[in-house]
């Protein structure tokens, strides 16, 4: 026993009858398996979005999931001096050039044993990022943040931060700047 008044923690010594400290649980022997199987990440084709995939790559190998990389557009708004426009062919044509870059994407950046699906939706994106991990039923979204601070945040608001306080599973927010990922 540690004398009294010495700075430190408790020492409990226990006899051959103590053979557990009184109020203490036992210790789980075997832990339940943290299981992923459905990761969604969102993609807005920026070196920030392209570092979250970094991260969802070996997630996704080492839990055998599921990716779904979704990309949100927000619309087009015309401007009136531009004429008339077939809105919903340029919307189309939008969906498909994006598609078509998330699916390079996924060929050059995700390893071929991992399956992966590519989303394209439009609308704000906050709400539909949880919309589609509601559908996807994704057990963890891995996304990006470009740190807005000061006057950009209030501008632009932050789609990571709603997405945070909405999203029905775990949320992994990775920064700009944050350091590289070694698998």
């Amino acid at each position: 026993m540690k004398p009294s008044g010495s700075p430190g923690g408790v020492l409990v010594e226990l006899g051959p009858k103590e053979q557990k400290i009184p109020g203490a649980e036992p210790h789980p022997s075997a832990l339940p398996a943290f299981n992923l199987k459905r990761i969604l990440v969102p993609i807005d084709f920026s070196a920030c979005a392209s570092k979250a995939l970094q991260y969802a790559v070996p997630f996704a190998k080492q839990f055998d999931a599921r990716l779904c990389l979704l990309y949100v557009g927000q619309g087009y708004y015309l401007a009136p001096e531009l004429g008339p426009l077939d809105l919903t062919s340029v919307e189309t044509r939008a969906r498909a050039d994006a598609a078509s870059k998330l699916a390079t994407l996924a060929t050059e950046k995700v390893a071929e044993h991992i399956p992966v699906d590519v989303l394209v939706r439009t609308g704000p994106p906050a709400l539909e990022i949880v919309g589609v991990a509601k559908e996807f039923r994704a057990d963890l979204i891995i996304m990006s943040t470009h740190g807005y601070t000061g006057l950009k945040h209030v501008w632009f608001g932050s789609v990571t931060e709603n997405v945070v306080r909405h999203a029905p599973c775990p949320v992994l927010v990775v920064r700009e700047q944050e350091h590289e990922f070694l698998a």
